[in-house]
């Protein structure tokens, strides 16, 4: 652990006008508005990356890096309460900023480091790793799963439906998540499964700053396509379950791209 104060001289350079656009003028519309939570949260993690720093190092204050950020105290602290709910900072009363520590946060993963949640490069990348992962997952769980781990995938499934229908987007994430957890667990391969959890962690970083955080047709498509994949691997059909699970990830990673697309350059087509 590092509890040496950060150099000034290598923080990362001036915020972008969009930033000081986004903290101080509040109730400007622009059709390339981005809150600057948003893009502050992306230059601490480019700055974590690019000095290599380590789980206990510390951070700028949030002081020091409004000021090189170019931007308000308060839009700094929104992107550390962002930061701190991914597990990627923490902060300690009187202490300062840290990089976080706990225990399999994605501060230790190899590629958890430089991934932007709103870099629509990074997430195509993630998506294709994604793809990768679990199509080979959704594939091996229609030869190996239980009929409990079926359940399992099965409950999943139906709680995703259930959000959709009442609106509960919560639910409707966690049971996304849980479903997709339980096929690659269906898997019966370690490393399969750990791979799935790593790149949906990185997924949900999109997810927290607000690139999924609303229930559209993209939900109510990923309902349909939850259950192909389901009744694939229930039927012992290796080629259709990863086929359906193409399908899906396909589905989802246009829904992100439509979303940054959107946020980076306004509504048009």
């Amino acid at each position: 652990m590092n509890d040496t104060p950060t150099p000034q001289a290598a923080l990362p350079a001036q915020a972008p006008p969009a930033v000081a656009a986004a903290a101080n003028v509040p109730g400007e519309e622009r059709r390339d508005y981005r809150p600057g939570y948003e893009i502050v949260s992306e230059q601490i993690l480019e700055y974590i990356a690019e000095e290599r720093l380590a789980p206990g190092d510390r951070l700028p204050t949030e002081h020091d890096l409004a000021k090189t950020l170019n931007t308000s105290r308060a839009v700094v602290r929104e992107a550390v309460k962002i930061l701190s709910a991914l597990g990627r900072v923490r902060a300690h009363k009187g202490r300062g900023l840290f990089v976080a520590d706990d225990e399999g946060m994605l501060i230790t993963s190899r590629w958890g480091g430089f991934f932007r949640p709103v870099d629509l490069d990074h997430v195509l990348m993630l998506f294709e790793f994604r793809k990768v992962q679990e199509t080979a997952a959704s594939s091996l769980a229609a030869t190996r799963a239980t009929p409990a781990e079926l359940r399992t995938i099965e409950v999943a499934m139906q709680q995703c439906r259930h959000g959709v229908l009442h609106g509960q987007v919560d639910v409707f994430n966690q049971a996304d998540d849980d479903f997709h957890t339980a096929v690659a667990t269906a898997a019966h391969n370690t490393f399969l499964l750990s791979a799935v959890r790593d790149a949906r962690r990185l997924q949900r970083q999109s997810s927290a700053i607000g690139i999924h955080d609303m229930l559209g047709e993209g939900a109510k498509a990923a309902v349909e396509e939850h259950e192909a994949i389901y009744r694939a691997i229930r039927d012992g059909r290796p080629d259709e379950a990863a086929a359906a699970t193409t399908v899906h990830l396909d589905r989802t990673l246009e829904d992100y791209r439509r979303e940054i697309q959107r946020r980076l350059f306004g509504d048009r087509p």
